[in-house]
């Protein structure tokens, strides 16, 4: 677990406040059946692959397979920067990503990517423990860090969590 108290007490409000605002079909089926912030940072390590959907220019949706970080209460990814995902995130940063574990782990977030390394500016401020963190888990020379991948973090405005035993999860 990276998350900070801060960032565990945004997580809780976040999923707290998501949960309220969905729906009566959604709640009566997560409601009982998900976790604290805390729990899911906890179950949330190392990569987890994400179903990653984005829009085109004509509107159509795209979903594709990446590998998803969980680190301080948000989803973070790479792509090629040559990727369509990189063209259509670029031009309309609404995303949605869902990590799915058979039917014991169901974790689904909607909200807006920033890039972490852009070519042609600055990188975010946390870019480089990011870095170090990527590199430590896909080796230093994996990529031409630089040029060859575009990193992501995944601002989500909503985020919910189905989790129906919580201690399969969790067990060793």
């Amino acid at each position: 677990m990276r998350e900070t108290r801060e960032e565990l007490a945004e997580l809780q409000a976040l999923l707290d406040a998501s949960l309220s605002r969905s729906t009566s079909h959604l709640r009566s089926i997560v409601s009982g059946h998900t976790t604290t912030a805390e729990q899911l940072t906890g179950v949330l390590t190392g990569m987890c692959t994400l179903a990653l959907s984005t829009v085109t220019a004509k509107g159509e949706p795209r979903v594709s397979g990446v590998d998803g970080h969980f680190l301080h209460g948000r989803w973070h990814f790479g792509t090629a920067r040559g990727a369509a995902k990189a063209r259509h995130l670029a031009a309309r940063p609404a995303a949605s990503a869902a990590h799915m574990r058979g039917e014991d782990l169901g974790v689904f977030t909607h909200g807006e990517v920033e890039e972490l390394n852009p070519r042609a500016g600055e990188p975010a401020a946390d870019w480089p423990d990011l870095l170090a963190y990527f590199k430590g888990f896909y080796g230093d020379d994996a990529f031409d860090w630089d040029e060859e991948v575009v990193f992501y973090r995944l601002r989500p405005h909503w985020m919910t969590v189905y989790a129906p035993d919580l201690a399969k999860l969790t067990a060793p």
